[in-house]
């Protein structure tokens, strides 16, 4: 069998994806048999058929699906998902709990990391949209919510997941943010910690901004003010978070308790609170003991060298319902014309 020059490569050497047409003239068929085997052999030959799937299989052809109902006028197939941060495990989680739902309907999910850049999330819109995906499930950047609206997504559904952003008429699942950091304060204040710190991110993300609330709120019950030299804000990862961690030990009063505001920020936590230890062990001094409390579990917290409790929730149930909500618009089940939101609850776990 002689492969064609446009699947062959050209003189770079480069081989280019082959076409109904390449398969045709290797086969010796026309167009229309190979499309037809393509479809499921209907109205093809037996011993015709099974020649044409070996010539497909021998050139590597692999059918544009995207393309093909395109042109067809049916549905891509396709959601897309942008996340923030890959190496948190929350959004593998998150991300399970959406292909569940998205696999049973016969379609794919595309997925997108912002880093946290705006930028970068109007580029990963603006492919999404140009590949003509019929739903998107969006954990945003920032607090503009021009980028949401229904023109600028030309009509798309869409579902905000985990956090929220003000003026959009999107629907939202979100966690009960506020309750869960008030919670874990009001314990942390009834052990009898009255230093207690906060490691959050940027105030402008809605579940860092809630979570804050919910940490004020407990002290205010009290009739208590938190200072602001114990509050640290805008970690993103374990080292910005360890680094914050570090500063809180470093002062003249440290806190003897933390509320870390995510996983990211309890990892850096420990582990700065644990250099801490080792450090003073080495020279018999004074090891420090600080309470720790976080929101969102990770993989080995209860294996923490630091007494640990954690404000809990299930990250792949929050992505199956985010995908069902959207599945409800696509189908038509809901109509109603206001977005919906949902808030999950979450619930305290002590590991040690």
């Amino acid at each position: 069998m002689t492969i064609p020059a446009s699947a062959a490569g050209g003189a770079g050497g480069r081989r280019s994806a082959p076409t109904v047409k390449d398969i045709a003239r290797a086969a010796n068929v026309s167009p229309m048999t190979v499309s037809r085997v393509l479809s499921g052999g209907n109205n093809v030959r037996p011993q015709v058929r099974e020649h044409v799937e070996r010539v497909i299989a021998e050139v590597g052809y692999r059918r544009n699906e995207n393309a093909r109902r395109l042109r067809q006028g049916n549905r891509s197939g396709l959601v897309g998902v942008l996340i923030t941060n890959i190496g948190n495990p929350y959004y593998a989680g998150m991300l399970q709990g959406v292909e569940e739902v998205v696999a049973k309907t016969g379609r794919r999910i595309m997925v997108g990391v912002t880093n946290e850049d705006e930028q970068l999330e109007r580029q990963l819109l603006s492919d999404f949209l140009g590949r003509q995906v019929e739903g998107l499930i969006v954990v945003p950047v920032g607090e503009d919510p021009d980028r949401f609206s229904i023109e600028s997504l030309a009509g798309v559904p869409l579902v905000l997941a985990s956090r929220s952003i003000a003026g959009t008429s999107a629907d939202a699942v979100l966690l009960d943010d506020v309750r869960g950091a008030l919670e874990a304060t009001e314990r942390m204040l009834a052990e009898g910690h009255r230093r207690v710190g906060f490691l959050g991110n940027q105030v402008s993300v809605s579940t860092g901004r809630r979570r804050l609330e919910g940490f004020r709120l407990a002290h205010r019950r009290l009739g208590l003010e938190p200072p602001d030299e114990l509050i640290r804000l805008g970690q993103q990862d374990v080292t910005s978070a360890e680094q914050a961690m570090d500063s809180l030990l470093d002062l003249a009063d440290p806190p003897t308790a933390v509320f870390a505001a995510n996983n990211r920020n309890t990892v850096g936590a420990i582990r700065a609170i644990s250099k801490r230890r080792t450090a003073a062990r080495a020279r018999h001094g004074v090891v420090p003991t600080v309470r720790l409390f976080g929101f969102d579990s990770f993989e080995f917290a209860d294996m923490s060298p630091v007494p640990l409790s954690i404000v809990d929730h299930d990250p792949t149930e929050l992505g199956r319902i985010a995908a069902q909500m959207l599945f409800d618009r696509l189908s038509g089940e809901d109509t109603r014309p206001g977005p919906r939101l949902i808030e999950l609850p979450v619930h305290l776990v002590d590991f040690a």
